[in-house]
């Protein structure tokens, strides 16, 4: 009994030791002059059962940035189920002497001629050339018709200027195309210099772009930033590249990539010589072919659901997300994908499993608009259910990048018992950022965590290694 009681006795210490660690984090927050103006909140549940363990300003709506994908993401495995494919039909208008048109119906599919899945254009079309020539069909006409009423193509209303002419301003499309992205390649001196912008990539964009660069040379990091209607082909691009440097990307959002897919199409015809004539005479993208007689040429699968949610989340790509989202609305509702629809369905996939939808209000899919708001609890509890459901969890779950090993979080936590035992979506725009996933304690239990901080005065960067400290006492709960 004496042994018993002296054993309980010297584990006070160091169970007071792991249930402080956490709370001197909080109080270091409490006295930091950076903090003194920001909200801040965590939420840490017991995965398996929901049981909260340890709880700061939880009910607090903040601004969740990317980790407002991992709501948009497990709803999507939930409604559509990870097996869950986009279908891009090919059908044949046949015409006289042996002469078609060919009209392609956008289902939405981000990964479409994606770089994540695929390196060479000719192997992406050789389905549909191998088809075509199946059918012993001479030439096709250069009359590409592409259906776009899957989705409304319309970005989220409330995205910034400042964001919509980037890469990660790419919305969805009823066809996307090869990441709805374009390159601008700079050459930079020294510091004293403008960056030159030496070519546009793919050269289709060259020929068409009307890019006004004002680019400095200046820092480490890629700080350029391209402004432009994202269904228009003029482009302005200021801040600062790193000096230097020798065909230095900068990525830029597409406008119209049916028009870029039918321009590929068309070459690819070309390449085989299954092309009328040389020239690409598009007609209208809402092709009414509802009188129009056509049969099915080739039908084009995308990879699996669970492929697209890993590079959703994994890469933090917000095309990706929006497409989901839209995809799940449209699913559904039964009507064209919108924004607005998805993030009804969203909300009432989560409603309709308990989970308190009161305090998440969203604006998009990917996180990129500011308006978007939800509290740590809420992201938790979503967290928690995903864990329990055991065909959902298995395929969210490697879409996480895991602390010290890769993506947004390979450089968090390196050397302590959370690398390689923490994976957390992360978050990050203007003045706020977060991070939430599952952790693996020292004790063998399965957390889920979601931590938000908004509105601090320091650095992006400094805010990382100060989120990083409360990262790292979780694995002592």
């Amino acid at each position: 009994m004496k042994v018993v009681f002296f054993l309980l006795l010297s584990l006070i210490p160091f169970l007071t030791y792991t249930q402080s660690s956490i709370d001197s984090v909080l109080d270091a927050y409490k006295k930091d002059k950076d903090l003194t103006h920001a909200n801040y909140s965590f939420c840490v549940l017991e995965a398996s059962s929901g049981k909260t363990i340890k709880e700061y300003n939880s009910e607090l709506a903040l601004v969740p940035a990317s980790t407002l994908k991992i709501i948009t993401t497990s709803a999507a495995l939930g409604v559509l189920g990870k097996d869950y494919t986009y279908k891009t039909n090919y059908n044949l208008l046949l015409t006289e002497d042996s002469l078609a048109n060919i009209i392609v119906y956008g289902s939405g599919d981000p990964s479409f001629n994606s770089s994540y899945f695929y390196s060479n254009d000719s192997l992406f079309f050789l389905p549909l050339i191998k088809k075509i020539k199946s059918k012993n069909i001479k030439k096709l006409t250069t009359n590409i018709g592409v259906n776009t009423n899957c989705f409304d193509d319309k970005i989220p209303s409330n995205w910034i200027w400042g964001d919509i002419g980037n890469y990660f301003g790419a919305g969805a499309n009823s066809l996307s195309y090869k990441d709805n992205k374009f390159s601008l390649y700079y050459t930079s001196k020294d510091q004293k210099y403008y960056a030159r912008l030496e070519s546009i990539k793919p050269t289709y964009f060259e020929n068409r772009m009307k890019i006004e660069s004002l680019v400095s040379c200046y820092g480490t990091e890629d700080e350029a930033y391209v402004f432009g209607n994202p269904y228009e082909y003029t482009r302005k691009v200021s801040g600062s590249i790193p000096p230097n440097k020798v065909n230095y990307e900068v990525e830029a959002q597409m406008p119209e990539p049916f028009n870029f897919f039918k321009y590929e199409l068309n070459e690819q015809l070309k390449k085989n010589n299954l092309s009328a004539n040389d020239e690409n005479n598009f007609i209208a993208v809402n092709w009414d072919d509802s009188n129009i007689k056509s049969q099915l040429l080739h039908t084009h699968i995308s990879p699996k659901l669970e492929k697209i949610v890993f590079y959703t989340n994994t890469k933090s790509n917000n095309h990706y997300a929006e497409s989901l989202l839209k995809t799940v609305g449209g699913v559904k509702s039964g009507k064209q994908g919108t924004t607005a629809n998805g993030i009804e369905a969203v909300k009432n996939y989560w409603k309709d499993r308990g989970v308190d939808v009161s305090g998440l209000h969203m604006e998009d899919g990917s996180g990129l608009s500011r308006a978007n708001t939800v509290t740590t609890k809420i992201q938790a509890t979503i967290l928690s259910k995903i864990y329990r459901d055991s065909v959902m969890y298995t395929a969210f779950n490697i879409s996480l990048p895991v602390a010290g090993k890769n993506g947004s979080m390979v450089n968090l936590c390196k050397g302590t018992f959370a690398e390689g035992n923490m994976r957390a979506k992360t978050g990050y725009i203007n003045r706020a950022r977060g991070y939430c996933g599952y952790v693996k304690t020292k004790s063998g239990k399965e957390l889920a965590f979601s931590v938000l901080f908004n509105n601090y005065d320091c650095s992006a960067k400094e805010m990382k290694l100060k989120i990083e400290k409360l990262l790292v006492t979780l694995v002592e709960l």
